[in-house]
């Protein structure tokens, strides 16, 4: 996929403009419209470890970086990533003005291309189920989490997409995917971390695919 038409499938996941807030629902305010990077003080940078596993497939650990510097008026922010690595690097375009961490949409994206390969489900399909769940079927929670051996407040973000979907028999065995958001405000770019899980047809088994994105810290 070439930049153009990634940036087409990353903003076919974004919210429509041209609307109030109250048009939008908890959780994608929460996700895609949070001014996340507002404390951030470019230039600086963001890492986050990424870590697949699962009984489906083999697994691996890797790493996601991303880079801000101040756009040409001197405001936050401008941003290059690198998701993941070697054959498994996900080419990404920069971002100008950005204000929501593009951290989820590369997530996002990735996931995406990965439900693809394991089902042969259309992307344009999995990307239209996780906006209609954000949506319509997201549950938004108060939570506390650790950071840097600090607790911290922040909101946990988690749906379903393919739960009440019509065509789940089409990939039953991934149906039950959940996807988990965890943000906060104390966090460097507002998201602490990214989960996602597939559990094994019997609760005593291991899960099937797990996927997990969590922030390491941010260097100036």
């Amino acid at each position: 996929m070439n930049t153009a038409a990634l940036w087409v499938a990353l903003a076919a996941m974004l919210p429509s403009t041209g609307f109030a807030a109250q048009d939008f629902s908890a959780a994608e305010q929460a996700i895609f419209l949070a001014d996340q990077l507002a404390t951030l003080q470019p230039p600086s940078t963001l890492r986050y470890s990424f870590r697949k596993a699962g009984s489906l497939e083999g697994g691996f650990e890797d790493s996601v970086v991303l880079s801000f510097t101040k756009q040409a008026d001197g405001s936050c922010c401008a941003s290059k990533g690198e998701f993941l690595s070697g054959p498994r690097r996900l080419a990404l375009p920069d971002v100008e003005n950005a204000k929501a961490n593009p951290v989820i949409l590369y997530f996002l994206e990735h996931d995406i291309r990965e439900m693809h390969r394991l089902t042969q489900g259309p992307e344009n399909y999995f990307r239209k189920r996780i906006r209609m769940t954000v949506y319509q079927g997201a549950t938004v929670a108060p939570a506390s989490f650790r950071y840097r051996g600090q607790t911290v407040a922040g909101r946990e973000v988690s749906f379903k997409p393919y739960r009440d979907d019509p065509n789940r028999y089409r990939y039953e065995k991934l149906a039950d995917k959940e996807y988990r958001f965890l943000l906060s405000d104390a966090v460097p770019g507002g998201v602490l971390g990214i989960r996602t899980r597939i559990a094994a047809a019997t609760a005593d088994a291991p899960p099937l695919l797990t996927e997990e994105l969590m922030i390491e810290g941010a260097t100036p």
